[in-house]
């Protein structure tokens, strides 16, 4: 089975609110909410495949030093195997729109479970959760 490498990033704003992003029309689990992030190209790190994502689906920088280990995800799908580290983030410049016409939503950790997510992401909430 193909393993794909996915890097994600839980933004985590001074009121302790969690940034998620819902994924668009045309793409595969449309319409549902994830952390932002995307696929790890080849050659490239986790974090400069977050440091990348977040500049081209938010329009925000940060940096490696500010992206934070938290958990990952090891999730079977049905033509692929998801391995996703999270990343906390609690620093960048800038304010994070939806550059690829995703809608975007703060979320405190006990409001998580109320937006569809992905099976894969489900897993992370309780950890996500229990940190902050």
């Amino acid at each position: 089975m193909n393993i794909v490498l996915v890097a994600a990033v839980a933004l985590i704003d001074r009121d302790g609110r969690v940034l998620l992003a819902q994924r668009p029309e045309g793409k595969s689990m449309a319409g549902l909410w994830e952390f932002p992030g995307g696929k790890v190209e080849h050659g490239e790190t986790p974090e400069a495949a977050l440091i990348r994502e977040l500049h081209e689906e938010l329009g925000i920088e940060t940096w490696k030093s500010c992206l934070a280990p938290l958990t990952f995800a090891s999730h079977a799908y049905e033509s692929f195997h998801l391995l996703m580290p999270l990343f906390a983030c609690r620093k960048w410049d800038g304010i994070p729109q939806g550059r690829e016409g995703q809608a975007l939503s703060w979320a405190k950790p006990a409001q998580l479970r109320d937006f569809p997510m992905p099976p894969a992401d489900l897993p992370l909430i309780p950890i996500l959760r229990d940190w902050l």
